[in-house]
């Protein structure tokens, strides 16, 4: 056991009966040898808690007093984990055999590598890549994410393509590998974003302090997800507005956050107008209700810039601009970008 670094595995809960129900057993069953399963309970009012007690005893359940959203959660949960490696699992995936092991392999073989992500496929349509992390995030020169295997709302099937193992900007929360210390160096995520980019925005801190994050193809996870919902979802609107703002004032420099940032606040008002056509009066008020808080709480938000010794690592950042390459180059595919436009 000792030849192994200890893992913690934690799920992050809030009345998520359904999905526990549906997936711990397939967490259970991961054959890592040093491994600790715990439940954060986020202020659950359903029965999930009793749930686990009941029918999973091995689980460890520590529990917050209220639901402090994904990225205040697991602040307090993991104050109270004790391991080498935390492994911040949503309660929405599916694991599969042998899934722990090849990522914390990649991960000891390289001090710098920080955080990792699996790749993530979708569970209702395995063999497809899912929304939120397919093989591995990236950002463009704007702050707009995506991913190898999905460019906005276009996602492919995975034939083997992005079976390599390579470092990227930004690793999936749904299934997020991070070292104890560097969550600890970096003060893990901003409680203030609550949900929605707040793993993009750790990742980007840790390479500001020239920490690598990796993507291991090696290990396979499915993901429910939420990106391919057709439904209005003016809350997600407005927390992925929001903190993608919060997220560019935070770590950008002063000169660029300037610049990009009033460009994005164009661009926001225009996907404002284009919910107004579509009838989607309630978006529409929640990228304003972005903006509010984005002014609001300037001030407060800028205090979070820090300056890092090391030198930051750009690797991962897009150079281009994804929207125009998407919209007016018909790129669809993360292998239709050319390596020299990436860092």
């Amino acid at each position: 056991m000792s030849n192994y670094p200890k893992v913690a595995v934690v799920i992050l809960n809030w009345n998520g009966k359904y999905f526990l129900e549906k997936f711990l057993p397939s967490v259970f069953n991961s054959t890592y040898p040093n491994i600790e399963f715990i439940i954060g309970d986020n202020g659950s009012t359903d029965d999930s808690v009793s749930y686990v007690e009941e029918n999973f005893p091995m689980f460890k359940i520590l529990r917050n007093t209220e639901n402090l959203g994904f990225s205040g959660g697991y602040n307090e949960i993991l104050k109270r984990v004790e391991a080498e490696y935390y492994v911040l699992l949503n309660s929405d995936v599916e694991v599969s055999e042998g899934w722990v092991e090849p990522v914390i392999a990649q991960m000891e073989k390289d001090p710098l590598l920080a955080a990792c992500q699996p790749k993530v496929q979708s569970y209702h349509n395995k063999g497809e890549f899912e929304h939120a992390g397919a093989a591995g995030g990236y950002l463009d020169y704007f702050g707009f994410p995506f991913c190898r295997g999905r460019i906005l709302d276009k996602v492919e099937q995975d034939h083997g393509q992005y079976n390599d193992a390579r470092e990227v900007f930004w690793a999936t929360g749904a299934a997020l590998f991070i070292k104890a210390k560097a969550w600890q160096d970096a003060e893990g995520f901003d409680s203030d974003f609550f949900a929605h980019f707040e793993e993009i925005d750790l990742c980007w801190r840790l390479k500001k302090m020239g920490y690598k994050v990796g993507y291991c193809p090696n290990s396979l996870v499915y993901h429910v997800g939420g990106g391919t919902l057709k439904t209005s979802n003016p809350q997600k609107t407005y927390l992925n507005f929001r903190n993608n703002l919060l997220m560019m004032q935070k770590n950008l420099s002063v000169p660029a956050a300037i610049w990009k940032i009033s460009l994005r606040l164009w661009l926001d008002f225009f996907a404002l107008i284009k919910f107004l056509v579509d009838g989607k009066s309630a978006d529409a008020w929640a990228v304003s209700r972005g903006h509010q808080y984005f002014f609001k709480n300037f001030f407060k938000t800028a205090k979070k810039r820090k300056k890092y010794s090391a030198q930051e690592n750009k690797k991962g950042q897009y150079k281009n601009s994804i929207i125009w390459d998407y919209y007016m180059n018909n790129i669809h595919k993360f292998s239709q970008l050319k390596d020299k436009n990436f860092h």
